[in-house]
Parts: C-alpha cells; structure tokens; sequence
C-alpha cells in the first residue's frame, strides 16, 4: 500500500523520519557531551580541592600531634563549605579518618578502599560511601620526607551532577525542538516544490510516461536526433542509428564524434528548410529544429527521412519515360514507313518498295546498341542499351569498348556507379557529343569502370572537390537534390576498398575512373551490420 501515498507525502514522512533521526542522535551525542564536560569540570575542581588539603601545612603537622582530627577537622569542614563541594574526608596512613562532614564518622576506617592514594597514587572514579554514590577524587599527602601519611578526599554526589546537568536540559530540548519544528516546514516546502518541479505527477505515471516515449519515439519510422545546447546527443532513435549506421551508445558523447560532417553541418545551420544530406550512401532528408522549454532554446532536433529509394525510383522513372519516348519518336518513324510503302505499291513500284523495305528492315528500337561480347551482366547490358537508345534521340553517341569486361554482380555496385557517370558525362557534354565507356574486371574479381565524354572537362582545381556531397554545376531543382550522384559513386568505391578519381580524357573532357575490389568492407559498414545483428 505505500506506493500508493501520494509522492509528496513520501517526500514528507522520508525527511521528517531522517530529521528526527539525526535530532535524536544529535541530541544523545550533546546530552552525553555535556555530562563529559560537567564531570571534566568538577574533576579539575576536586582535584585542586584535594591537593590544596594536601599540601596545607597545618593539615601535615597535624599528624604529628595525639589529636590529629581536632585540627584538621575544622579546616577541612571551612574548606568544604568554601568550595561546595560534598565532602572533604581526611584520613591517615591506615584509613581511618580524621575529618567528615558528619562528626560522627571521625575516628572510623573509610567505607572504600584506601590503598590507591595511600600507595602515593591520585585515584578518580565513582563509589559509593556513607554519604550516598558521589564523583570523587583522592589524593595522597606527603610529610616532608616525602612519606605518604594519609590522604584527602574530595567528593560531590552523583544526584548534585544530575542536577547541574537537567538544569541545562530545557535549552537544549528547547533548541531540538526548535530545530525540529524549522526542518519539517523545511521538508513540506521541499517536497511541494518537488512536486511542482515534476508537473505534479507521481512516479507510476513519470514511469508510464518515459516508456511510452520511448516506445513512440523508437518505433517511428524518422530519424530522430536530439542534441543538446552544449552539443552533445541526448537522444537517438532506432531509426536514426540504422540511416546514419550508427552502433553503440552515443548518448552524452559530442555529436562532433559521432555524427558525419554533413550531418554536422545541417545541424549547425539550425535552418527550418529540409536539406538532403549524403550519410554513407544513404541519401537523406533532414529537417532540424529548435528544441524550446520555457521560451528558452535548450538544444536542436535532427529529423531524418531516408530518400534513397525515392532517388532510385526517380531516376528509373526519368530513363523509363525516356525510353518511351524514344519509343514514340520511332513509333512515328515506322508509321511514317509505312505511310511510304503504302504510296509506292498504290503507285504500282513494287520493286522501289521492296528495295525501301531493304534498307529500313535493320531499324528496330534497340538495334545495333553498343554492348561489348565481354559484358555478360544482364543488369549492366539492360543499361547500356537503354542509355543508348536515349542518348542517341538527343544526339549522343555512346561508345562501349569491345574488349570491356564485366561478368555478374550481384551487389548492383557496377550499376550504380555506371549509371550514376554516365548521367554525369551526359549531362556535362550535352548534345552532339560522345561518350566512351571501358569496363575492365581484375583476376580476383576486381572491377575498373572508367567513362569519358568530351564535354568541357574538370578543372584541376576543382578536381578534388568533385565527389563532394552538394558540389555540382548544375541548377538545382527544388530542394538540394544536385550533386549527390559523385559523391554516391565516391563512397561505393571506398566501401569496396577501391578509389574513384578524375582527370582529363583523350576526347578532350573528362575521365572519370573507379576501381571496385572484392570482398572489402569499411569498418563503418562493418559497425552498422553489426548494429543490424544486435537489433536482430
């Protein structure tokens, strides 16, 4: 049933507990302190009470007379009432005494033992004697010999330090209680400002509250990065770990080494735009926000979309519709025949028809289509012959080197890079130009594409700045989705272990060259596959 009270009161009822726990071993430890300090007090005062007896040379002769007790007595009783104390006992070498506070004891042994004074010793310690339980002191005294001859002892009663200690009691329970009273309105304000602090919620619903965060904002289907005001990540989702290939945990660690430079770069624009982003070879949509408390900014938030399959759809739909219309145009080509063919036999020329049906037969859509003997991958086969069917409505020839190579990839890395610089030298060449394709494949099952066109070329200073995301020459077309298909094929290349490079071709432009290895992984793959299997 407690974890039904009301967190507030919990607060309450725990404070008050260690508050009075501390004030009662607090005031157990001042209590015995100062009792410590009254005995310590009366012990200075009994033992100067004592000595000064001891050493009074009245009190010293006196053992030299028949009555020794008709002069000591006096003495010790002016004595005793001068340094109110209880008694002030004097006794010679055989214990017997010679002063007391009550006359009639002068003359008997001592009630204790007298052995530790009366052997040259100072004794202090608590007995019991005819007077009741006291606090006591003795002391030896010393003839001029330095013989022992007797001894003096001074005493108070046990009930005369009580009282001298109740008598500083209620100041102290005053000041406990007090104390007391400032602690538990302390504890009742702590605890309803706690309560407040956590919007007046208990722990069951903070508890219920985290999970269901948690399960939201790891099973939405956006990357979701929360950096704080001091850059450091305090949140990341499932689905931001996967597009960014991120293993481990990372929250608390700097964003600067954990997150790649164009990631880092959006989230320092702190810009309200959707950007795309190149992570890995992921081509990402990335919306960053303000992060708000209060009206006060306390971090940014990273919103990840992945658009890599929405790009390759795209793309494949913009060479799809090319191909279509290369279809049309040659769909009214062949109308356009026939129309002539028809005209012919009305006209009754049969052998002109014949002879026009002779040089038109070869024309078909896909007819002599530069593909090499070499080149037995199906995928790549299919996309050199539908870039050349395109290319060659808009003028460009494309021209595959007979003794290219390239047998089955599974990967689909050689389409993506292929595809990817042949859009390039394309678009760089523009119409009436030419496009050499070479396809080259190692004995350990290496890969080298190399395509050069005659377009105006890659200066050499930019030469190094080309397979950078967002670097391109071209306007862009909504939002920043130029630029990304280099940098795509720079990082294909560098996952397989290979490189990608650009220099100036025979034809007068550019020469891109990528070299594929086997069989090669980055340890940045490595760590997002071995996310992957954790997850899994």
């Amino acid at each position: 049933m407690f974890h039904r009270i009301p967190l507030r009161f919990q607060l309450v009822a725990l404070q008050l507990g260690i508050v009075l726990a501390v004030l009662t071993a607090v005031g157990a430890v001042t209590i015995r302190m100062q009792e410590q300090q009254l005995r310590d007090a009366y012990k200075g005062r009994l033992i100067g009470v004592a000595e000064s007896v001891a050493q009074l040379p009245s009190v010293i002769n006196a053992f030299g007379t028949p009555s020794p007790a008709q002069t000591i007595q006096p003495i010790a009783e002016v004595i005793r009432q001068a340094s109110n104390v209880t008694y002030v006992v004097v006794t010679d070498r055989h214990g017997v005494r010679q002063s007391h506070p009550n006359p009639a004891e002068i003359g008997r042994p001592v009630s204790t033992d007298p052995s530790v004074p009366l052997s040259g010793e100072i004794y202090v310690g608590t007995q019991t004697g005819t007077l009741g339980e006291s606090w006591r002191v003795k002391v030896p005294i010393f003839n001029a010999a330095g013989t022992v001859i007797g001894s003096a002892s001074v005493g108070v009663l046990e009930s005369t330090l009580a009282a001298d200690l109740h008598e500083d009691m209620p100041q102290l329970f005053g000041w406990l209680l007090g104390a007391a009273l400032l602690s538990s309105l302390g504890a009742m304000y702590v605890s309803k400002l706690v309560w407040r602090r956590i919007y007046k919620l208990e722990p069951e619903d903070i508890a219920a509250l985290l999970e269901t965060r948690d399960a939201m904002l790891h099973g939405l289907g956006e990357g979701l990065v929360a950096v704080d005001a001091d850059g450091r990540i305090a949140l990341v989702n499932d689905e931001a770990r996967r597009l960014l290939g991120l293993a481990g945990d990372i929250t608390g660690t700097p964003a600067a080494a954990s997150l790649e430079p164009a990631v880092l770069r959006l989230l320092s624009a702190g810009s309200a735009t959707e950007e795309l982003v190149l992570s890995g070879e992921r081509i990402l949509l990335g919306k960053v926000n303000a992060a708000t408390v209060d009206g006060r900014e306390v971090g940014k938030v990273l919103i990840l979309r992945d658009r890599t399959e929405l790009h390759t759809v795209l793309r494949d739909r913009d060479g799809a519709v090319d191909v279509t219309q290369a279809l049309r145009a040659q769909a009214h080509e062949f109308a356009n025949k026939l129309h002539v063919i028809s005209g012919l036999l009305e006209l009754g020329k049969q052998d002109k028809a014949i002879e026009y049906l002779g040089r038109s037969h070869n024309d078909a859509v896909f007819a002599n289509r530069p593909v090499a003997p070499g080149i037995t991958d199906h995928g790549v086969q299919a996309l050199l012959i539908a870039k050349s069917t395109v290319c060659a409505e808009r003028g460009i020839e494309i021209i595959v080197s007979p003794d290219s190579l390239c047998s089955a990839d599974d990967s689909g890395d050689v389409i993506t890079v292929l595809g990817n610089l042949i859009d390039n030298a394309v678009d760089a060449a523009g119409y009436d130009s030419t496009v050499a394709i070479r396809l080259g494949e190692s004995a350990d099952g290496g890969r080298t594409i190399v395509v050069e066109d005659d377009g105006p070329g890659v200066p050499v200073a930019e030469r190094a700045k080309v397979f950078e995301p967002g670097v391109t020459s071209k306007e862009a077309e909504g939002i920043n989705s130029r630029g990304f298909g280099l940098a795509l094929v720079q990082r294909v290349a560098s996952r397989r272990g290979g490189r990608a490079a650009v220099s100036s071709s025979a034809l007068g432009g550019a020469c891109f060259t990528v070299v594929l290895q086997t069989g090669v992984l980055q340890p940045v793959v490595l760590k997002t596959i071995e996310a992957e299997l954790q997850k899994q």
